[in-house]
C-alpha cells in the first residue's frame, strides 16, 4: 500500500514534489528533508552504472533512541560524515505501521535507482505511547518483536522517494500465522531480471529462516509468493554477488555466518566456523566493494559490546579475514557520529556525493 494519507498532519507538509518529512520546525531557514512522492519520474541518463563511474560510498543506519534510519557519505570508504548532523533523513514515526522503522538496507539496482528497505519495528512503542502492549501481539505466543510488516522505498536522487508498507502476512496469507519479518534486503538477480527481496520470517518463537520474493519494478510490493532459503537457519542475510558466486552472511547464534553457492537462492554451502572476530553477540552483516580494489569489506552490528557499535573485517578471497576493529576504535570512522546499528554501504558517483552534500549542505572534501 502507498503512504497512508493519514499520515498528513501536522509534522508534514506537501510541495509541487509530494509530501515532505520532517519535525515541526520553529520559525527560520526551511531545513533539507527528503519528499515522498506518489510517483517517481526516471530522470535523462538514468541507468546502469559500473563501477568505474562511482567515487565515493552513501552507509543508511539506524538508532534504538530514534527508531529512525540516517544517512553518511564518504570519498575513500573509511571515513563517513552523517549528511543530517546526526539527525534522522527516514522518520520512523512517519513511515511505519509501528511507528518505527529498524535494519535499514541500501542498494542500486541495474536501472540506476536506490531501493531502501527496512523492518517496520518499534521495539520501544508502548514507552513511546503508539500502543498499549510491549508488543502488537502477546510476546509468550509470538515472541520478541512480533511484527509482521516491512517498509520499501525507491527513489533516483536519494532525495525524492517511494513508499510503501508490505504486510507480508495479508499480502501471502498462506504464509500462516508469522512471528515477524525482519531485516529485509535486496539484490538483483541478473537470471530472473527482478530485484529480489529476503528478509527473515519466524515462526513458533522458534523457527527462524531466510525466506526470498521478487518485488515489482515500482518497488512497492512484493509480487511473488517468498520462498524459503533452504539449508541455511539463521537471520539477518546479506547476498552479494562477486562474478558467478553468491557469498551469503547471515546470522545464526547470535554469530556472522558465511555460506557460497553458484545460485542466488539454492545450494547455499555453509562453512562451520565464526567469521566475524568477536566474543560477544553480533548480527546484521552487509558486504560492500572498496572502488577500485579486490578487497571486500564486511561490516556487522556488534549489538553485545557495552556500549554496542559496529565491527569491520576486510577479505579479497572470501576465506580469510583482517579484523579492522570497531567504529571509531579502527580505520573506519565516522567525522560527527559514532555508534551506527545494523547499516548497509552501496556506491555514489561523484555527482550522486556532490548532489547530496549540496542538498544536506554537508561539509565534505569531494576532490
Amino acid at each position: 500500500m502507498t503512504l497512508r494519507r493519514c499520515l498528513l498532519f501536522a509534522t508534514l507538509s506537501v510541495s509541487a514534489g509530494g509530501v515532505a518529512l520532517h519535525a515541526s520546525e520553529p520559525a527560520g531557514p526551511e531545513p533539507a528533508r527528503i519528499h515522498i512522492v506518489p510517483t517517481l519520474e526516471k530522470p535523462e541518463g538514468a541507468g546502469p552504472r559500473s563501477e568505474e563511474d562511482m567515487a565515493g560510498y552513501l552507509m543508511v543506519y539506524f538508532k534504538d533512541q530514534t527508531h529512525s534510519a540516517y544517512l553518511a557519505i564518504s570519498r575513500d570508504g573509511y571515513t563517513f560524515t552523517d549528511v543530517n548532523g546526526g539527525d534522522p533523513v527516514f522518520e520512523g514515526s512517519l513511515l511505519a505501521e509501528q511507528k518505527g522503522v529498524r535494519d535499514p538496507h541500501i542498494t542500486r539496482g541495474p536501472d540506476g535507482a536506490f531501493r531502501l528497505a527496512m523492518t517496520d519495528l518499534h521495539i520501544f512503542g508502548k514507552r513511546a505511547g503508539f500502543r498499549d502492549t510491549e508488543w502488537q501481539r502477546p510476546a509468550e505466543n509470538y515472541g520478541w518483536g512480533n511484527n509482521r510488516a516491512i517498509v520499501l522505498m525507491k527513489s533516483w536522487d536519494l532525495v525524492h522517494w517511494s513508499h510503501s508498507i508490505v504486510r507480508v502476512d495479508t499480502a501471502f496469507p498462506e504464509l500462516g500465522d508469522i512471528d515477524c519479518s525482519w531485516a529485509p534486503q535486496t539484490v538483483h538477480d541478473p537470471v530472473d531480471g527482478r530485484m529480489m527481496v529476503y528478509f527473515t520470517i519466524r515462526y513458533g518463537n522458534a523457527n527462524a529462516n531466510l525466506y526470498t520474493a521478487y518485488a515489482d519494478d515500482a518497488f512497492t510490493r512484493l509480487e511473488t509468493f517468498p520462498r524459503m532459503i533452504p539449508g541455511i537457519g539463521g537471520i539477518d542475510g546479506d547476498i552479494t554477488r562477486v562474478g558467478d558466486r553468491y557469498h551469503l552472511f547471515y546470522v545464526s547464534d547470535a554469530r556472522i555466518r558465511y555460506a557460497v553457492s553458484d545460485d542466488i537462492v539454492l545450494r547455499y554451502e555453509a562453512v562451520p566456523q565464526r567469521i566475524d572476530p568477536e566474543t560477544v553477540p553480533t548480527e546484521a552483516p552487509n558486504v560492500f566493494r572498496r572502488l577500485g580494489t579486490d578487497t571486500w569489506v564486511l561490516m556487522y552490528d556488534v549489538y553485545g559490546g557495552r556500549p554496542n557499535n559496529m565491527g569491520f573485517s576486510e577479505t579479497e578471497d572470501f576465506q580469510t579475514f583482517r579484523h579492522l576493529g570497531r567504529f571509531n576504535e579502527g580505520v573506519m570512522k565516522g567525522t560527527n557520529f559514532e555508534r551506527p546499528k545494523h547499516g548497509a554501504v552501496t556506491h555514489l558517483t561523484l555527482a550522486e556525493l556532490r548532489s547530496v552534500a549540496a542538498h544536506w549542505a554537508v561539509d565534505i572534501d569531494l576532490e
